[in-house]
């Protein structure tokens, strides 16, 4: 991890606001740097290579399979966490308390449910 991500980390990793986070989660074919799965959250860490060349078109093509698989993207420059991380924190929890509960059907703790089936 980036030192960006090792700072954020040492704070989402306190459970704030009682959000329970994951780092390094899986999300075929990526890798999202943390996720709050109860959410269906996902936090990238984004530094400067994010800016330049094709890389905000692969972001949107991560974000898009993100999308796909029930999950929403938060994209934090890591400049804002060494500049200040618990505002980032603040920030983070702020953006999970208004995505609020997920959809049924995109709950983390079970498959969604088949075709035809009622909730």
């Amino acid at each position: 991890m980036s030192l960006p991500e090792v700072l954020l980390w040492q704070e989402l990793r306190k459970r704030p606001d009682g959000f329970r986070f994951r780092r390094q989660v899986p999300f075929d074919p990526y890798v999202a740097d943390f996720a709050c799965l109860s959410v269906r959250l996902v936090i990238e860490v984004d530094g400067a290579s994010h800016e330049r060349g094709n890389a905000p078109e692969r972001d949107l093509r991560r974000d898009a399979v993100m999308a796909q698989q029930g999950m929403r993207t938060l994209r934090i420059p890591a400049r804002d966490v060494l500049n200040d991380v618990e505002i980032c924190v603040t920030a983070i929890v702020a953006a999970y308390r208004e995505a609020g509960p997920p959809p049924p059907s995109a709950r983390a703790d079970g498959p969604p449910p088949r075709s035809g089936e009622e909730l």
